[in-house]
């Protein structure tokens, strides 16, 4: 599947192996020489897919939950539709995945805080696998939230009229790695990213 795509692994100034194993199995790789953050790394990602004019930019995690063959559903869904993005949902149909209460608590409250600033529905507002067109690839390599972006890009193109989408996908478990998101991290999260959606959909 993945062989009908191009790719890019943006190495976020890693201090491991990870530039060692991108080269040894010649990897398609963006090498930063400094840790950006999930915001500057993802930047860097939709400014090579603007540079290089692709039509559609897709996102996906590196800690292999998931699930390569979903990628053809986000892909058909966006070219036979006029939505600006597609997002791949754990909700918006019943699947496979069990989370923890407590993450399923905190993406229920972004659900309700982006209906409530929007009046748009995204049942899954964390969700990292997501595809987006030419416009959205121009709108990112301009500005991409920092901290745990996922919630505020979605406040962010609903504020402008973006269409926005959610289809059913299978997610795994963490093939690997840490989540980066602990208990006392989680209420950080919530906080900065309900002010800063607040504030942008106002300003």
């Amino acid at each position: 599947m993945l062989k009908d795509y191009d790719y890019i692994v943006v190495n976020d100034g890693s201090s491991d192996r990870t530039k060692d194993i991108l080269e040894e199995n010649n990897f398609n790789y963006l090498d930063l020489p400094i840790n950006l953050g999930i915001g500057g790394a993802m930047q860097a990602g939709y400014k090579y897919a603007l540079r290089n004019n692709y039509d559609y930019a897709i996102q996906l995690d590196a800690d292999g939950q998931h699930d390569p063959d979903d990628l053809k559903i986000l892909v058909n869904t966006i070219k036979n539709s006029e939505y600006d993005m597609v997002i791949g949902s754990r909700f918006i149909e019943k699947t496979n995945y069990k989370g923890s209460f407590f993450r399923r608590v905190g993406i229920y409250y972004f659900y309700l805080m982006i209906k409530a600033l929007t009046g748009v529905k995204v049942t899954d507002p964390t969700s990292g696998y997501r595809i987006v067109n030419k416009r959205i690839i121009k709108e990112f390599a301009k500005r991409y939230p920092q901290d745990y972006p996922e919630v505020e890009v979605v406040v962010d193109l609903a504020k402008k009229k973006y269409k926005i989408k959610e289809v059913k996908v299978e997610m795994k478990s963490r093939q690997g790695g840490n989540s980066s998101i602990t208990p006392i991290k989680s209420i950080y999260y919530m906080t900065k990213v309900s002010f800063f959606s607040l504030i942008r959909r106002v300003f």
